[in-house]
């Protein structure tokens, strides 16, 4: 599965198609399916699909671990003709999968028969097919036109599935289990540090009450979206998005201790990378990711005003929404609100974006230097990141101006909205009851927030630029990603964590935050069935005022209890008298920016997709069949013929 097709086809459309503008001097210097029943387990006969090693790479990573797990289960298959005893000879056939990029399955095809291979069965799913290709061969298919990677087809291996979960946690590149001793975060777990004190803010489409996000670890913070005027749709995630990524960050199926979600064996639960933290949704996207940039502006506000309130504590704050905006990071109101929560003292992450195949600027606001920008990384099969890639999709950044880390973003399981918007469209993606498979940046940037919550539950005086440093400082960079690329590489939370904060201040970045917010949204524009939202203006229609707005960003003073930009948009408290019962909701009583009464509208979910929502900017995938999918890296778990 390649997720090239960047932030957004269908109801999301395409984004960050324009360029932004990053003025000099603020340079970034570096179902479950059937089996054997084993030990409580289900075995199933499934195919892995490691990367091939680089040739150039010669001493593999000190932290590469097999995932290739032998069985005695069941009686030895009969010898393959193919793996004789003795030598193997450069010219022999290897069984390989040839994965393909978007549109280019004739391609791979032609790239086989050329090398003088055999084509054995298409995979239309991964744009590619399995064969046979002689040995010596093997980096010429490789580097062929519309080839994306070769790997080996491993037949017969046993994974242990969980019957409860759907996948198996050691061996599944996209369990967050995996993705946990990717990035080192379950020593850190058996060492007490699970993010237990820490509040994550994630602005994004609402996290529903599924399970492993009902034990108390999410807190409803204000509902800025368009749904809010539904009691039966307020605070809930009718999308689907912001709850896959609560559960990366903060997941939890049964609250434990450290060394219990650090288990892999059929104890395991599911949990997230900072399973003890909480995640305080404040929903700005509809049920088809419809959002303007002046409620997520609004919404990164509340966040820098409100993060120390009635008991919250807000140390990080997780933003996966981006726009092409057309002017300087120094001017952007979008980046001057990240920058602004910065300095309040809140971690800032955010995806990079997705649309690498046709743009490398990183979209706004990760265009600012103060907060950490995120990529994605493919881990390739391997629990080392010496062969780790970037995939297309995630946008790189320029010299000016790159990613500064990277995390696993690819087919990552989280947890999904039964019957909401992305899993209606995509049921491909599912993998059990509970989950499904997404790819993007914004997974990426859930991980690296869970890390972020993970460090600050242990040096909880530590400054965001001290998390960044840290963070930055322990990453390890794969052997065939340049920096420009990959940042300083992916994490070693747990190296991070075994010394003590480093001293670190970033430069002040001398933005103002006076340009103009239309420009910030750059091509992404939501319409209501009258028409687009434009020009200096908020969803109201309330005129923005950029020097006014930034002051009082600045100043933590933009909101008075529900007012924002001079209109009321939600309540001004917690609900019967605490945070555990979610923020007051407000009926909108001002007219939208096409004049016309809130009441007019139909608030039902799914009911603006219907009537045109359209951002363009959500920076997670694209929302289709290339962006989430079911099965695991090999030719049988792509393909129907069943399992071997």
């Amino acid at each position: 599965m390649d997720n090239s097709s960047g932030f957004g086809t269908g109801p999301l459309g395409k984004a960050i198609l324009g360029r932004i503008q990053v003025s000099p001097g603020r340079k970034r210097v570096p179902g479950s399916p059937a089996g054997l029943a084993i030990g409580g387990l289900t075995a199933v006969l499934a195919l892995t699909c490691p990367a091939l090693p680089d040739p150039a790479d010669t001493a593999p990573s000190a932290r590469t671990a097999s995932h290739v797990r032998s069985s005695e289960a069941g009686p030895r298959r009969a010898a393959d003709p193919r793996r004789a005893a003795g030598p193997r000879r450069a010219g022999d056939p290897r069984q390989v999968i040839v994965t393909g990029r978007p549109g280019q399955q004739s391609a791979v095809a032609r790239a086989v028969l050329r090398a003088g291979g055999t084509v054995r069965r298409p995979l239309p799913v991964v744009h590619g097919l399995t064969a046979l290709v002689p040995a010596d061969r093997l980096a010429q298919v490789g580097s062929a036109p519309g080839v994306r990677a070769v790997s080996p087809d491993a037949r017969g291996r046993l994974l242990s599935v969980d019957p409860d979960l759907g996948y198996d946690v050691e061996a599944d590149d996209g369990s967050l289990h995996r993705i946990a001793k990717i990035t080192h975060a379950r020593e850190a777990w058996r060492n007490g540090i699970t993010g237990a004190g820490i509040d994550v803010a994630l602005i994004d489409s609402g996290v529903a009450p599924v399970t492993g996000l009902t034990s108390g670890n999410v807190i409803n913070g204000p509902d800025l979206s368009f749904e809010s005027q539904n009691a039966a749709l307020r605070n809930t995630d009718t999308y689907g998005h912001g709850t896959h990524l609560a559960s990366i960050i903060a997941g939890r199926d049964v609250p434990a201790d450290g060394s219990q979600y650090a288990k892999a064996d059929k104890t395991h639960r599911f949990n997230g990378l900072a399973p003890d933290s909480r995640v305080i949704s404040l929903k700005v996207a509809a049920s088809d990711g419809g959002s303007d940039v002046s409620q997520v502006i609004a919404a990164i506000d509340w966040v820098t005003q409100h993060g120390q309130d009635d008991g919250l504590n807000i140390r990080v704050l997780n933003l996966a929404f981006g726009t092409d905006s057309t002017q300087s990071a120094d001017l952007d109101p979008l980046c001057y609100a990240v920058e602004n929560a910065w300095r309040a003292g809140i971690a800032v992450v955010v995806a990079g974006g997705n649309d690498g195949t046709e743009r490398q600027e990183l979209a706004n606001p990760a265009a600012s230097p103060l907060v950490m920008a995120v990529g994605a990384s493919d881990p390739a099969g391997s629990i080392g990141i010496g062969n780790d890639v970037v995939p297309e999709f995630s946008q790189r950044g320029t010299s000016d101006r790159h990613v500064d880390l990277l995390a696993p973003g690819v087919h990552v399981l989280g947890l999904k909205v039964p019957n909401g918007a992305i899993d209606g469209r995509n049921p491909q993606a599912r993998v059990g009851d509970r989950f499904f498979r997404g790819s993007g940046t914004s997974q990426a940037a859930a991980v690296v927030s869970g890390l972020a919550a993970l460090y600050l539950s242990q040096y909880p005086q530590a400054t965001p630029d001290q998390v960044k440093a840290a963070l930055t400082d322990s990453a390890v960079l794969p052997s065939q990603i340049q920096v420009l690329h990959g940042g300083y590489g992916i994490p070693d939370v747990h190296t991070a964590l075994v010394h003590n904060p480093p001293q670190a201040s970033q430069p002040a970045s001398g933005a103002t935050g006076t340009g103009s917010l239309e420009s910030a949204r750059g091509t992404s524009h939501v319409h209501d069935g009258y028409t687009e939202l434009t020009g200096e203006q908020d969803i109201f229609g309330q005129v923005w005022d950029g020097a006014a707005w930034a002051g009082a960003s600045a100043a933590g003073t933009s909101w008075t209890g529900g007012d924002f930009n001079g209109t009321t948009w939600t309540g001004a408290g917690w609900a019967q008298g605490g945070s555990n019962a979610g923020w007051e909701s407000h009926a909108w009583s001002t007219d939208s920016w096409s004049s016309h009464a809130w009441s007019e509208y139909v608030w039902e979910s799914h009911a603006w997709s219907v009537g045109g929502w359209d951002s363009h900017a959500w920076s997670d995938s694209s929302w289709d069949s290339h962006a989430w999918s079911g099965g695991s890296w090999g030719s049988h778990a792509w393909s129907t013929a069943g399992w071997f």
